[in-house]
């Protein structure tokens, strides 16, 4: 055997005995933080098995999943479909209304000072203080549901486009006035990149409030709905039926935010953030 192939095996030799690279430490912390529910709801059905802790109060994980599978499969799904079309109109009717109007309050200073003290007074409201007039207004349909839905999800997403249009670099803004950008092209080459970790922000936001307005709804006027089990099982002294409402609001919100969240990740892939190099060192 000559000395170059000699020198080529000794080369290829540690890449392939090398050991494989050991799992990065934050992996296991999310995985940690995936188990870490269930491991409360272990902990919950041990001390309500053990009565230390009275069903009336907390029932055990298991009775509430046997409450949610007596209503059966069909009147369930009937109830979150319900609820999630509410979100999802409510929130795509609110945020949609708040690009527009929060683009128009940051592009022009003389709109953001004729409609900002109004804006101030509104998100003061509490959302139950809105459900009274919107009942005398629409009736008891779905109107009234998703308009409620839509307040909660416009304020949070119309801060954050003010914000962040505002926020963005005068120098930004003043190399784009060099190479003599158009207002077009110096909203959507400048203006809108720089703002958009902001609005990404206010839209996560302004989808947790849509579910809980949501919910604010439906336990004042609903017949279907996440909101109407819970005061069905309030009203007929059943907690388990309460809980298991809860629990898959707490499911379908961590759902949409974990879509909102990868979301994010692909529009906004391109900062050259700390969490960004924490993510690519984590990776490699």
């Amino acid at each position: 055997m000559s000395t170059d192939e000699t020198l080529t095996l000794d080369a290829r030799a540690p890449r392939s005995a090398a050991a494989p690279a050991p799992s990065s430490p934050l992996r296991r912390w999310h995985i940690a933080g995936v188990l870490l529910p269930f491991a409360l709801l272990a902990l919950v059905e041990g001390l309500v098995r053990a009565q230390i802790v009275p069903r009336h109060l907390l029932p055990a994980p298991t009775d509430i999943l046997d409450a949610l599978a007596q209503m059966g499969a069909a009147r369930l799904a009937r109830h979150v479909g319900a609820s999630t079309l509410r979100v999802f109109s409510g929130f795509g009717i609110g945020a949609g209304l708040a690009l527009l109007v929060g683009a128009a309050m940051g592009l022009s200073r003389r709109i953001d000072a004729l409609l900002e003290p109004s804006f101030q007074a509104l998100r003061a409201i509490p959302s139950l203080a809105w459900v009274p007039l919107l009942l005398l207004w629409m009736g008891i349909d779905e109107a009234p549901k998703i308009t409620l839905v839509a307040i909660g999800a416009f304020f949070p997403v119309h801060l954050a486009v003010v914000a962040g249009i505002c926020g963005v670099d005068r120098k930004l803004v003043e190399l784009g006035a060099v190479y003599r950008l158009g207002a077009p092209a110096l909203f959507a080459r400048i203006l809108l990149p720089a703002a958009l970790p902001q609005i990404v922000t206010g839209l996560r936001t302004g989808l947790n409030l849509a579910w809980m307005f949501m919910v604010a709804a439906e336990l004042i006027a609903a017949t279907r709905g996440l909101g109407f089990m819970l005061t069905d099982g309030r009203e007929t002294g059943r907690p388990e039926l309460v809980f298991g409402a809860i629990l898959l609001l707490a499911a379908l919100g961590k759902l949409t935010d974990g879509a909102m969240r990868r979301l994010e990740h692909r529009l906004l892939g391109w900062r050259d953030t700390l969490d960004a190099a924490q993510r690519a060192a984590d990776a490699a």
